[in-house]
């Protein structure tokens, strides 16, 4: 397995288990009938939770783009210092949103953004070049 894939099916599974704070939070607030189900009022989660939620959610939307461009990249047998370091840096950045989102750092959220979309950018220039 390639560096890339490694570090894809990492991102993968972090993004699988964001749900897990936020929702045991969803559980504690509104209790498990509440929670598994559509109750008319519901109870607010913590901002911390609504945070998280959004998170996970931006990192749903990322992840297509990200596993598209590795996934070509590898069909293109396209592997080099760039490409890895920037799957690599993806990884921790994608990391990064999420608990800066979580705890409400908004610098620091937009950075990891931004970092994540530059890591995009350039798995996709190697496969362009």
């Amino acid at each position: 397995m390639t560096a890339e894939l490694k570090y894809l099916a990492l991102v993968a599974i972090f993004t699988a288990l964001m749900w897990l704070p936020y929702m045991l939070n969803v559980i504690m607030v509104r209790g498990v009938v509440d929670a598994m189900g559509y109750p008319d009022d519901p109870k607010p989660i913590a901002p911390w939770a609504s945070r998280m939620k959004a998170a996970h959610y931006n990192a749903v939307e990322n992840l297509v783009v990200f596993a598209v461009l590795v996934l070509i990249a590898h069909e293109a047998n396209i592997s080099n210092e760039a490409t890895i370091m920037a799957c690599s840096v993806y990884f921790w950045a994608r990391m990064l949103h999420f608990a800066s989102h979580a705890c409400a750092v908004p610098m620091a959220r937009t950075l990891a953004f931004i970092v994540g979309v530059i890591c995009q950018l350039t798995i996709a220039w190697q496969i362009l070049a």
